[in-house]
């Protein structure tokens, strides 16, 4: 059934990817899924966040996502990577973020590694780039079931940044971080975004 308007004028239904139909996650789906990131602490944040989404939905963590910002220092990797045993301990206290002391103890290593990337290659995008050859994977997904859960390219982000000592980023994790970050476009084409992005 089509959506009307106040006016009562039929409209014709939202054609978006299946996951995006409304609230947090249309509003997410529409502005920034599949948009390529190529700021350094915005890469961070993502990597965090889909790091922390691990056995939850995106949904719970998008309604955190401000949360974490705040108690997070915005995500700033070089004061996360200075987070002691007292910080990690009001961490646990506040149910504003997942509670998960794996989850967190593993956002301050990542920014360690993180900082490190930065270090070694000049930006942590000049590095996680390369593993798309430095341009955004276009894809044409028809269904919501051709959409895979990994990629031989997330395989091989997930192995590099295992072995640089990051965590909580198996090749799941990373193909949705490729996805949030632009690096692959998987809106289905009959997604009003898939031309956009």
């Amino acid at each position: 059934m089509p959506d009307r308007t106040r006016a009562g004028t039929p409209q014709p239904p939202r054609r978006t990817c299946h996951w995006a139909e409304s609230g947090i996650l249309a509003l997410y789906h529409d502005e920034e899924w599949g948009v390529p990131v190529h700021e350094d602490s915005h890469l961070f944040e993502f990597l965090i966040l889909e790091g922390a989404q691990a056995g939850l939905s995106w949904e719970t963590v998008l309604r955190k996502r401000e949360r974490y910002r705040e108690v997070f220092d915005g995500f700033d990797a070089s004061k996360i990577a200075r987070y002691d045993s007292q910080k990690v301990r009001t961490l646990l206290t506040d149910p504003g973020i997942i509670r998960n002391r794996l989850k967190i103890s593993s956002t301050i290593s990542n920014a360690q590694a993180f900082l490190e990337v930065q270090r070694e290659f000049g930006s942590f995008d000049k590095y996680i780039w390369q593993f798309t050859g430095g341009k955004s994977l276009q894809r044409a997904r028809r269904r919501p079931k051709d959409v895979p859960a990994r990629t031989a390219e997330s395989d091989a982000m997930s192995k590099a940044l295992k072995k640089r000592g990051f965590r909580f980023v198996g090749s799941t994790i990373c193909y949705a971080f490729m996805q949030a970050t632009g690096m692959v476009n998987d809106h289905l084409r009959t997604c009003f975004r898939w031309k956009e992005v």
